[in-house]
Protein backbone atom coordinates (compact mmCIF):
# COMPACT_ATOMS: atom_id res chain seq x y z
CA UNK A 1 0.00 0.00 0.00
CA UNK A 2 1.47 3.88 -0.70
CA UNK A 3 1.36 6.35 1.19
CA UNK A 4 -1.68 8.42 -0.59
CA UNK A 5 -3.30 4.96 0.21
CA UNK A 6 -2.21 4.97 3.80
CA UNK A 7 -3.02 8.41 4.01
CA UNK A 8 -6.85 7.35 2.73
CA UNK A 9 -6.93 4.39 4.98
CA UNK A 10 -7.17 6.58 8.23
CA UNK A 11 -8.83 9.27 6.75
CA UNK A 12 -11.80 6.90 5.98
CA UNK A 13 -11.38 5.09 9.27
CA UNK A 14 -12.17 9.20 10.78
CA UNK A 15 -15.29 8.57 9.23
CA UNK A 16 -16.34 4.73 10.60
CA UNK A 17 -15.84 5.92 14.79
CA UNK A 18 -19.59 4.88 16.02
CA UNK A 19 -19.88 8.32 17.88
CA UNK A 20 -17.73 10.71 16.22
CA UNK A 21 -19.69 13.19 13.35
CA UNK A 22 -18.02 15.63 11.16
CA UNK A 23 -17.47 18.40 14.25
CA UNK A 24 -15.99 16.36 16.74
CA UNK A 25 -13.87 15.09 14.06
CA UNK A 26 -12.81 18.14 13.01
CA UNK A 27 -11.81 19.27 16.79
CA UNK A 28 -9.83 15.87 17.27
CA UNK A 29 -7.89 16.73 14.36
CA UNK A 30 -6.94 20.62 15.50
CA UNK A 31 -5.69 19.10 18.37
CA UNK A 32 -3.94 16.28 17.37
CA UNK A 33 -2.83 17.27 13.22
CA UNK A 34 -3.00 14.30 11.85
CA UNK A 35 -5.52 11.62 10.78
CA UNK A 36 -2.75 8.58 11.03
CA UNK A 37 -1.97 10.05 14.43
CA UNK A 38 -5.59 9.69 15.53
CA UNK A 39 -5.27 5.94 14.98
CA UNK A 40 -1.58 5.40 16.59
CA UNK A 41 -1.85 7.54 19.64
CA UNK A 42 -2.25 5.87 22.77
CA UNK A 43 -5.21 5.78 25.13
CA UNK A 44 -3.63 7.93 27.55
CA UNK A 45 -3.18 10.73 25.08
CA UNK A 46 -6.31 10.50 23.61
CA UNK A 47 -7.86 11.15 26.71
CA UNK A 48 -6.44 14.33 27.06
CA UNK A 49 -7.78 15.36 24.20
CA UNK A 50 -10.83 18.02 25.59
CA UNK A 51 -14.07 16.72 24.47
CA UNK A 52 -13.32 12.75 24.40
CA UNK A 53 -14.64 10.85 26.66
CA UNK A 54 -13.90 7.21 27.84
CA UNK A 55 -16.22 5.86 25.77
CA UNK A 56 -15.42 7.60 22.37
CA UNK A 57 -11.82 6.70 22.90
CA UNK A 58 -12.45 3.25 23.46
CA UNK A 59 -14.42 3.40 19.66
CA UNK A 60 -11.67 5.00 18.22
CA UNK A 61 -9.34 2.50 19.39
CA UNK A 62 -11.28 -1.01 18.14
CA UNK A 63 -10.13 -2.82 15.51
CA UNK A 64 -12.87 -2.96 13.46
CA UNK A 65 -12.40 0.92 13.02
CA UNK A 66 -8.95 0.08 10.62
CA UNK A 67 -10.44 -3.26 9.13
CA UNK A 68 -13.65 -1.47 7.70
CA UNK A 69 -11.78 1.44 6.52
CA UNK A 70 -9.68 -0.92 4.74
CA UNK A 71 -12.36 -2.93 3.45
CA UNK A 72 -13.90 0.96 2.09
CA UNK A 73 -10.55 1.30 0.56
CA UNK A 74 -10.59 -1.57 -1.47
CA UNK A 75 -13.78 -0.42 -3.06
CA UNK A 76 -12.45 2.92 -3.55
CA UNK A 77 -9.63 1.88 -5.35
CA UNK A 78 -11.86 -1.27 -7.42
CA UNK A 79 -14.08 1.45 -8.67
CA UNK A 80 -12.38 4.57 -9.25
CA UNK A 81 -13.40 6.44 -7.00
CA UNK A 82 -12.26 9.83 -5.51
CA UNK A 83 -11.94 11.11 -2.27
CA UNK A 84 -12.26 14.13 -0.85
CA UNK A 85 -10.72 15.23 2.89
CA UNK A 86 -11.66 18.48 4.32
CA UNK A 87 -7.75 19.21 4.17
CA UNK A 88 -7.37 18.47 0.72
CA UNK A 89 -6.71 21.93 -1.35
CA UNK A 90 -9.25 20.43 -3.76
CA UNK A 91 -12.06 20.09 -1.04
CA UNK A 92 -15.18 21.78 -2.06
CA UNK A 93 -13.72 25.72 -0.55
CA UNK A 94 -17.80 27.04 -0.14
CA UNK A 95 -18.65 23.61 1.85
CA UNK A 96 -15.39 23.77 3.55
CA UNK A 97 -16.50 26.86 5.39
CA UNK A 98 -19.51 24.86 6.48
CA UNK A 99 -19.36 24.08 10.31
CA UNK A 100 -20.85 20.77 10.06
CA UNK A 101 -19.34 19.58 6.14
CA UNK A 102 -18.31 15.99 5.51
CA UNK A 103 -14.75 15.37 6.69
CA UNK A 104 -14.48 13.21 3.79
CA UNK A 105 -16.50 12.56 0.56
CA UNK A 106 -16.79 10.25 -1.70
CA UNK A 107 -17.04 11.09 -5.63
CA UNK A 108 -17.08 9.31 -8.92
CA UNK A 109 -16.89 11.69 -12.26
CA UNK A 110 -14.81 14.99 -13.10
CA UNK A 111 -15.87 18.49 -12.10
CA UNK A 112 -13.90 21.51 -10.64
CA UNK A 113 -15.65 21.89 -7.17
CA UNK A 114 -14.33 25.16 -6.85
CA UNK A 115 -15.93 26.74 -10.15
CA UNK A 116 -15.94 29.95 -9.97
CA UNK A 117 -20.24 29.80 -9.96
CA UNK A 118 -21.80 27.36 -8.20
CA UNK A 119 -25.82 26.82 -7.98
CA UNK A 120 -28.05 24.25 -6.34
CA UNK A 121 -31.28 23.67 -7.75
CA UNK A 122 -34.04 21.82 -5.71
CA UNK A 123 -37.48 21.21 -6.01
CA UNK A 124 -40.27 18.67 -4.90
CA UNK A 125 -40.57 15.21 -6.08
CA UNK A 126 -43.90 15.23 -7.91
CA UNK A 127 -42.88 18.59 -10.33
CA UNK A 128 -44.94 19.88 -12.82
CA UNK A 129 -45.05 21.65 -16.68
CA UNK A 130 -43.87 24.86 -14.53
CA UNK A 131 -41.16 24.12 -12.58
CA UNK A 132 -39.60 21.67 -15.37
CA UNK A 133 -39.68 24.16 -17.84
CA UNK A 134 -37.79 26.71 -15.67
CA UNK A 135 -35.18 24.70 -15.02
CA UNK A 136 -34.63 24.08 -19.13
CA UNK A 137 -35.18 28.11 -19.43
CA UNK A 138 -32.77 29.17 -16.74
CA UNK A 139 -30.01 27.64 -17.68
CA UNK A 140 -30.02 27.95 -21.37
CA UNK A 141 -29.28 31.23 -20.26
CA UNK A 142 -26.47 30.48 -17.51
CA UNK A 143 -25.23 28.43 -20.05
CA UNK A 144 -25.13 31.25 -22.37
CA UNK A 145 -23.45 33.44 -20.27
CA UNK A 146 -21.38 31.12 -18.01
CA UNK A 147 -20.97 28.12 -19.24
CA UNK A 148 -18.58 27.03 -16.88
CA UNK A 149 -21.12 27.26 -13.77
CA UNK A 150 -21.48 23.87 -11.86
CA UNK A 151 -24.98 22.74 -11.03
CA UNK A 152 -26.15 20.87 -8.08
CA UNK A 153 -28.80 19.17 -6.93
CA UNK A 154 -29.66 15.62 -5.56
CA UNK A 155 -30.43 13.56 -8.73
CA UNK A 156 -34.11 12.12 -7.45
CA UNK A 157 -37.53 12.73 -9.05
CA UNK A 158 -39.07 15.83 -10.22
CA UNK A 159 -37.37 19.23 -9.83
CA UNK A 160 -33.53 17.10 -9.09
CA UNK A 161 -33.59 15.09 -12.42
CA UNK A 162 -35.03 18.11 -14.40
CA UNK A 163 -32.13 20.47 -13.61
CA UNK A 164 -29.11 17.48 -14.32
CA UNK A 165 -30.68 16.95 -17.54
CA UNK A 166 -31.16 20.99 -18.71
CA UNK A 167 -27.66 21.22 -17.48
CA UNK A 168 -26.25 18.05 -19.87
CA UNK A 169 -28.40 19.44 -22.55
CA UNK A 170 -26.54 22.46 -22.45
CA UNK A 171 -23.44 21.83 -21.59
CA UNK A 172 -22.88 22.32 -18.04
CA UNK A 173 -20.86 20.56 -15.30
CA UNK A 174 -23.71 19.11 -13.05
CA UNK A 175 -23.07 16.97 -10.36
CA UNK A 176 -25.71 14.90 -8.23
CA UNK A 177 -25.65 14.37 -4.05
CA UNK A 178 -26.54 10.84 -3.17
CA UNK A 179 -28.03 9.67 0.25
CA UNK A 180 -27.21 6.33 -0.20
CA UNK A 181 -22.98 4.50 -0.93
CA UNK A 182 -21.60 4.92 -4.66
CA UNK A 183 -22.38 1.05 -5.20
CA UNK A 184 -25.90 1.34 -5.96
CA UNK A 185 -27.73 4.43 -7.44
CA UNK A 186 -31.34 5.43 -6.61
CA UNK A 187 -33.92 5.73 -8.12
CA UNK A 188 -32.29 3.30 -10.52
CA UNK A 189 -34.43 4.75 -13.51
CA UNK A 190 -31.70 7.67 -13.62
CA UNK A 191 -28.98 5.61 -14.13
CA UNK A 192 -28.22 6.65 -17.74
CA UNK A 193 -28.48 10.19 -16.66
CA UNK A 194 -26.16 9.62 -14.22
CA UNK A 195 -24.04 7.90 -16.07
CA UNK A 196 -23.76 11.19 -18.53
CA UNK A 197 -23.36 13.07 -15.90
CA UNK A 198 -19.88 11.29 -14.60
CA UNK A 199 -18.66 12.60 -18.16
CA UNK A 200 -19.01 16.27 -17.49
CA UNK A 201 -19.45 16.50 -13.46
CA UNK A 202 -20.55 13.53 -11.42
CA UNK A 203 -22.09 11.83 -8.19
CA UNK A 204 -21.04 12.56 -4.96
CA UNK A 205 -22.03 10.78 -1.45
CA UNK A 206 -20.46 10.57 2.26
CA UNK A 207 -21.70 7.43 2.74
CA UNK A 208 -19.50 4.36 2.26
CA UNK A 209 -20.68 1.44 0.21
CA UNK A 210 -23.45 -0.47 1.57
CA UNK A 211 -25.67 2.37 2.61
CA UNK A 212 -29.20 1.77 2.05
CA UNK A 213 -30.85 5.12 0.72
CA UNK A 214 -33.03 5.83 3.97
CA UNK A 215 -35.07 8.60 4.90
CA UNK A 216 -33.01 10.47 6.87
CA UNK A 217 -29.88 10.25 4.70
CA UNK A 218 -31.62 12.60 2.51
CA UNK A 219 -32.15 15.01 5.13
CA UNK A 220 -28.63 14.85 5.69
CA UNK A 221 -27.42 15.31 2.52
CA UNK A 222 -29.23 18.70 1.91
CA UNK A 223 -26.36 20.18 4.21
CA UNK A 224 -23.87 19.03 1.00
CA UNK A 225 -26.28 20.70 -1.36
CA UNK A 226 -26.74 23.86 0.32
CA UNK A 227 -22.97 24.00 1.40
CA UNK A 228 -21.23 23.74 -1.88
CA UNK A 229 -23.33 26.60 -3.78
CA UNK A 230 -23.13 30.32 -4.07
CA UNK A 231 -27.01 30.33 -4.28
CA UNK A 232 -30.08 28.02 -4.01
CA UNK A 233 -32.61 27.88 -6.29
CA UNK A 234 -35.90 26.45 -4.92
CA UNK A 235 -38.23 26.12 -7.84
CA UNK A 236 -41.40 24.22 -7.05
CA UNK A 237 -41.91 22.42 -3.34
CA UNK A 238 -44.99 21.97 -1.24
CA UNK A 239 -45.16 23.32 2.43
CA UNK A 240 -43.49 20.40 3.91
CA UNK A 241 -40.36 19.02 2.65
CA UNK A 242 -36.67 18.43 1.75
CA UNK A 243 -36.43 21.79 -0.77
CA UNK A 244 -37.67 23.50 2.57
CA UNK A 245 -34.89 21.97 4.88
CA UNK A 246 -31.99 22.71 2.62
CA UNK A 247 -33.28 25.94 1.96
CA UNK A 248 -33.22 26.50 5.30
CA UNK A 249 -29.70 25.18 6.29
CA UNK A 250 -28.52 27.08 2.91
CA UNK A 251 -29.95 30.69 5.00
CA UNK A 252 -28.15 29.37 8.18
CA UNK A 253 -24.82 29.29 5.56
CA UNK A 254 -24.85 32.62 5.03
CA UNK A 255 -26.25 31.52 1.20
CA UNK A 256 -28.23 33.36 -1.16
CA UNK A 257 -31.70 31.98 -1.53
CA UNK A 258 -34.22 32.10 -4.06
CA UNK A 259 -37.82 30.86 -4.24
CA UNK A 260 -39.78 30.47 -7.92
CA UNK A 261 -42.87 32.22 -7.05
CA UNK A 262 -46.13 30.44 -8.29
CA UNK A 263 -50.07 30.24 -8.03
CA UNK A 264 -51.53 30.76 -4.26
CA UNK A 265 -53.95 27.34 -5.77
CA UNK A 266 -50.89 25.24 -7.16
CA UNK A 267 -50.00 22.95 -4.15
CA UNK A 268 -46.72 22.54 -5.20
CA UNK A 269 -45.60 26.47 -5.06
CA UNK A 270 -47.16 26.88 -1.65
CA UNK A 271 -43.92 25.99 -0.40
CA UNK A 272 -42.09 28.59 -2.19
CA UNK A 273 -44.22 31.39 -1.80
CA UNK A 274 -43.95 30.57 2.24
CA UNK A 275 -40.54 31.33 1.91
CA UNK A 276 -40.75 34.03 0.27
CA UNK A 277 -43.24 35.96 2.56
CA UNK A 278 -41.49 34.93 5.27
CA UNK A 279 -38.30 36.56 3.99
CA UNK A 280 -36.18 33.28 3.91
CA UNK A 281 -35.55 33.31 -0.03
CA UNK A 282 -36.07 36.31 -2.66
CA UNK A 283 -37.94 36.17 -5.03
CA UNK A 284 -37.02 34.45 -8.58
CA UNK A 285 -38.30 37.26 -10.96
CA UNK A 286 -36.34 36.09 -13.82
CA UNK A 287 -32.58 35.05 -14.78
CA UNK A 288 -31.47 38.51 -15.06
CA UNK A 289 -32.68 39.75 -12.06
CA UNK A 290 -30.81 36.39 -10.29
CA UNK A 291 -27.83 37.82 -12.05
CA UNK A 292 -27.89 41.24 -10.52
CA UNK A 293 -28.88 40.25 -6.96
CA UNK A 294 -25.83 38.01 -7.50
CA UNK A 295 -23.55 40.37 -8.71
CA UNK A 296 -22.91 38.41 -12.07
CA UNK A 297 -24.17 40.90 -14.14
CA UNK A 298 -22.32 42.62 -16.26
CA UNK A 299 -22.40 45.92 -15.34
CA UNK A 300 -21.28 44.54 -11.49
CA UNK A 301 -18.65 43.00 -13.10
CA UNK A 302 -17.21 46.12 -14.78
CA UNK A 303 -17.59 48.25 -11.38
CA UNK A 304 -14.56 49.14 -9.15
CA UNK A 305 -14.39 51.58 -6.38
CA UNK A 306 -11.81 54.37 -6.00
CA UNK A 307 -9.61 54.11 -2.87
CA UNK A 308 -11.65 56.78 -0.19
CA UNK A 309 -10.52 57.87 3.17
CA UNK A 310 -11.73 56.49 6.02
CA UNK A 311 -12.52 58.44 9.31
CA UNK A 312 -9.30 58.75 11.11
CA UNK A 313 -10.87 58.44 14.56
CA UNK A 314 -12.81 55.33 13.46
CA UNK A 315 -11.11 52.09 15.79
CA UNK A 316 -11.13 48.85 13.76
CA UNK A 317 -10.58 45.32 15.02
CA UNK A 318 -7.34 43.77 12.96
CA UNK A 319 -10.60 41.85 11.26
CA UNK A 320 -12.59 44.31 10.90
CA UNK A 321 -9.70 46.25 8.96
CA UNK A 322 -8.88 43.94 6.75
CA UNK A 323 -12.21 43.43 5.34
CA UNK A 324 -12.47 47.21 5.08
CA UNK A 325 -9.18 47.44 2.80
CA UNK A 326 -10.78 44.65 0.63
CA UNK A 327 -13.45 46.22 -0.06
CA UNK A 328 -11.67 49.79 -0.43
CA UNK A 329 -10.83 48.69 -4.22
CA UNK A 330 -13.95 47.01 -5.25
CA UNK A 331 -17.52 47.94 -5.48
CA UNK A 332 -18.66 44.84 -3.62
CA UNK A 333 -18.13 41.10 -2.43
CA UNK A 334 -20.36 38.34 -1.66
CA UNK A 335 -19.90 36.92 1.73
CA UNK A 336 -18.43 33.91 0.12
CA UNK A 337 -15.75 35.77 -1.91
CA UNK A 338 -14.89 37.86 1.35
CA UNK A 339 -14.45 34.41 3.64
CA UNK A 340 -12.31 33.12 0.64
CA UNK A 341 -10.08 35.79 0.29
CA UNK A 342 -9.85 36.35 3.79
CA UNK A 343 -9.46 32.57 5.00
CA UNK A 344 -12.46 33.75 7.36
CA UNK A 345 -15.13 30.92 8.17
CA UNK A 346 -18.23 33.03 6.85
CA UNK A 347 -20.04 31.84 9.58
CA UNK A 348 -17.40 34.16 11.79
CA UNK A 349 -17.70 36.61 8.82
CA UNK A 350 -20.89 37.20 9.35
CA UNK A 351 -20.47 38.63 12.93
CA UNK A 352 -17.70 40.53 12.35
CA UNK A 353 -19.64 42.35 9.08
CA UNK A 354 -22.94 43.01 11.52
CA UNK A 355 -20.35 44.94 13.70
CA UNK A 356 -19.35 46.65 10.87
CA UNK A 357 -22.57 47.29 9.88
CA UNK A 358 -23.62 48.88 13.16
CA UNK A 359 -20.42 51.25 13.01
CA UNK A 360 -21.90 52.54 9.37
CA UNK A 361 -18.17 51.22 7.76
CA UNK A 362 -20.22 49.18 5.56
CA UNK A 363 -23.52 48.50 4.15
CA UNK A 364 -25.39 45.14 3.09
CA UNK A 365 -26.31 44.83 -0.28
CA UNK A 366 -28.86 42.67 -1.38
CA UNK A 367 -27.99 39.43 -2.58
CA UNK A 368 -25.23 39.06 0.85
CA UNK A 369 -23.30 41.54 -1.12
CA UNK A 370 -21.26 43.95 0.85
CA UNK A 371 -19.82 47.40 -0.09
CA UNK A 372 -18.19 50.32 1.73
CA UNK A 373 -20.45 53.06 2.69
Amino acid sequence: MDNSADKRLYQIALTRIFGVGDITARNILQVVGDEEAIFKSGRKSLLNISGLSSRLVDEILKPEVLLNAEKELDFVEKNNISTYFVSDKDYPHRLRECTDAPILFYFKGKTDFNAEKVISIVGTRNSTNYGNNFCGAFLEKIAGIYPDTLIVSGLAYGIDIHAHRAALKYGLPTVGVLAHGLDILYPSVHRQTATEMIDNGGLLSEFTSGTDPDRHNFVRRNRIVAGMADAVIVVESDEKGGSLITAEIANSYCKDVFAVPGKMTDRFSRGCNKLIASHKADLFQSAEYFLQQMGWDTESQKKKKMPRQQDLFLVLTDEEQRIVDKLTTIEALHIDQLARELSIPAYQLFTTLLELEMKAVIKNLPGNMYALN
